[in-house]
């Protein structure tokens, strides 16, 4: 198992690292081609940040082993909220009340339980998949119409390309070819090292592949959010610490289990409909008071979400 557990990092390492130059390589591309910056960041950037998610789901239902990619997907948005906002908020209070995450907080809520009602059929088959993607392209319309009425409000000011994520003028054509090239070579070959070694993992310590979804690959692919959200609070940005943990959640959600179920049916488990969607489902309302009440998420709220998250993991392994 040890060997499994190295390879497992090696191949969570290549995804993230893949991920991110799939991303650069891709943003500058479509910048390149004259693709406006509003639209590259609404459709690139997301698609592009939640690919290691993707190939994970894909590949785990690819290889009948559905119950990781399921399980990283919830255990992906369980960990987005009392995880990753947990962390940063031990290091730096995020003022909640000086951003407004409303009208997102409540299409994320509505796409969860949608997701929610579509798990109770028992599984997710392809008519579930087209559903799902429906309800993506609803968010990017909504998020599209929202970003050209605030370019048309700021007297039509659009975003540089200094805001966007991975974008960079001084790339030469080639670096965004070899950017691009390596991203998406990377990104199947570090899911099928990180899915083959949990399925082994599972295995050999007697847990079921769900639970290696919900525990190891799920932090595992949260990381960069983490990462994304920990430097957000250093700057005092709420808007983006929320934002990226609202946005990450419904792209988890709708895109890819949605794409995923278009490859094959994926079963839900009974003991996931029993309690860790509640934990999901849960996990989201307790952010409804910071959202809609403006209250300060600081050190003690964190070290709460934290001792939640811990609370939860034991459980699920136990």
């Amino acid at each position: 198992m040890a060997m499994d557990l190295v390879f497992s990092c090696l191949g969570l390492t290549i995804l993230l690292l893949a991920g991110d130059l799939l991303v650069k390589g891709a943003v500058n591309f479509s910048l390149r081609l004259g693709v406006p910056a509003m639209i590259v960041s609404l459709t690139v950037v997301a698609f592009g940040t939640s690919a290691p998610e993707l190939l994970i789901t894909v590949k785990a239902v690819l290889d009948g082993a559905p119950g990781i990619g399921l399980g990283n997907v919830v255990g992906s948005n369980t960990a987005n909220v009392l995880l990753v906002l947990g962390i940063p908020a031990l290091i730096s209070v995020i003022r909640t009340d000086q951003c407004d995450t409303r009208r997102t907080y409540v299409m994320m809520l509505a796409a969860s339980l949608f997701f929610l009602s579509l798990a109770m059929t028992g599984s997710f088959r392809w008519p579930h998949g087209i559903a799902l993607l429906a309800g993506l392209g609803v968010v990017l319309a909504d998020a599209f119409l929202i970003a050209r009425r605030h370019r048309r409000e700021s007297a039509g000011l659009a975003a540089e390309e200094g805001e966007i994520e991975g974008a960079d003028s001084s790339l030469s054509w080639g670096r965004i070819g070899f950017y691009t090239g390596v991203g998406l070579a990377g990104l199947p070959l570090g899911a099928d090292l990180l899915v083959d070694s949990s399925i082994n993992i599972a295995r050999a310590v007697g847990v079921s592949e769900t639970v290696i979804g919900l525990t190891l690959v799920a932090v595992g692919t949260s990381l960069p959010e983490l990462a994304t959200s920990v430097m957000a609070a250093l700057r005092r940005q709420a808007d983006v610490v929320l934002g990226n943990v609202i946005g990450s959640n419904m792209f988890n959600l709708l895109c890819i289990v949605g794409i995923a179920s278009l490859i094959g049916p994926i079963p839900v488990p009974a003991e996931m409909l029993r309690f860790d969607l509640w934990v999901m489902i849960g996990a989201s309302v307790l952010l409804a008071p910071f959202v809609f009440r403006g209250w300060v998420l600081g050190r003690i709220w964190g070290a709460l979400f934290l001792m939640l998250y811990g609370g939860y993991i034991v459980l699920v392994l136990t």
